[in-house]
């Protein structure tokens, strides 16, 4: 009975290792881009937007209350320069 399908066990079993493989390749890629997406884009963390000017960082600091006027006027004087 078995000797009538000549090798196409065999064929089979490396599909379904092939498929297995594939399937394993796609689930860690998955995760990678996933935890590269929780990570948050390059330059998100503590770098300024692009286009804002250094000075125009220092009057948000100094609106939002994170410096004082003292601080931001030595600043200002250090950038102007």
């Amino acid at each position: 009975m078995w000797g009538d399908m000549g090798n196409w066990g065999w064929g089979w079993m490396a599909m379904g290792a092939l498929q297995m493989l594939l399937f394993w390749v796609l689930v860690i890629l998955g995760i990678v881009v996933l935890v590269k997406w929780l990570a948050g884009s390059p330059g998100a963390a503590g770098s300024p937007p692009a286009g804002k000017s250094a000075f125009d960082i220092l009057k948000e600091r100094y609106a939002q209350g994170e410096i004082d006027r003292e601080e931001f006027e030595q600043k200002k004087r250090d950038l102007t320069g």
